[in-house]
């Protein structure tokens, strides 16, 4: 099999004032979620290694409850970080992560798969990157995870919220922790990696959630719909489904088969993203 490199989007600023608008999208998004049910239940089970769903900037663990559901049916063992709401980088939010994968590693003597949406996402690198031997995959849902020197690219007023939230100097404070060192140098872990995006995100835009890598070990999934909607999406969930049941040792990038390749291929796919689909 042919494995193109992995590489960023080349989007360039902000995402667009019409995806931020309709970031709204969500309720339909919510609402078709049923209709997604064919697509979820030919997803594959799961071999019941533990998973943590981390959840994004000012979203509590409730927000998680639909993805947390559908992978508890597939047979995994899920579980949410535990520290209620995320409201931005926090000294005991950074070090309690790695201390669960740990406890989990331990307790259950299998390696654990972390799902971070949004800003969990950027929370999950951090965990992993202290317990690298604990973690078996990493999955992030339209995650700023990509920063360059011009600094975060999310709209005006997200920005205004983080720094009233969380830092008065915004996301560029946590940036220079020496943990997030890794992260502004584009190094990635040499875990199972797959950054799913869309190209209508109205928060992170493309080039931020994704990624450059090693193509056996790393990669970048468009996805339709909204930033707010991707835990609700079940396009979204198949796909986390589909990564979480790579065996151990032997991850393969995305390529999708069955109902969900039909799907995908239909909804998803620009030039570029069907050109990242691994060839034979």
């Amino acid at each position: 099999m042919l494995r193109r490199p992995v590489v960023r989007h080349p989007h360039v600023g902000s995402p667009s004032v019409w995806s931020s608008l309709l970031e709204t999208r969500i309720f339909m998004e919510m609402a078709l979620l049923p209709a997604s049910l064919p697509l979820l239940m030919e997803a594959p089970k799961g071999d019941g290694h533990p998973v943590v769903l981390v959840p994004g900037f000012m979203a509590g663990e409730s927000t998680l409850a639909a993805l947390r559901l559908f992978l508890q049916n597939k047979g995994y063992d899920v579980h949410t970080w535990g520290l209620g709401r995320n409201v931005g980088f926090r000294g005991k939010h950074a070090n309690a992560l790695p201390q669960k994968i740990r406890y989990l590693h331990h307790t259950t003597g299998r390696k654990v798969s972390l799902v971070g949406w949004s800003l969990g996402g950027v929370f999950s690198f951090y965990g992993a990157e202290t317990t690298q031997d604990c973690v078996r995959s990493i999955i992030t849902l339209g995650s700023p995870v990509s920063v360059d020197m011009m600094g975060n690219q999310s709209p005006p007023a997200l920005k205004a919220m983080y720094r009233l939230v969380s830092h008065r100097l915004g996301a560029s404070a946590h940036l220079m922790q020496p943990r997030a060192k890794a992260m502004r140098e584009h190094r990635r872990l040499p875990i199972p990696t797959s950054c799913l995006y869309s190209l209508t995100d109205g928060v992170v835009p493309p080039q931020e959630a994704t990624i450059d890598g090693d193509p056996a070990l790393h990669e970048n999934i468009q996805v339709p719909g909204s930033h707010v909607g991707l835990g609700f999406n079940g396009i979204v969930m198949a796909i986390v489904a589909d990564r979480l049941a790579q065996p151990e040792g032997d991850w393969k990038p995305f390529a999708p088969q069955g109902l969900l390749g039909r799907v995908y291929r239909m909804t998803t796919c620009d030039k570029q993203a069907q050109e990242m689909l691994p060839t034979t």
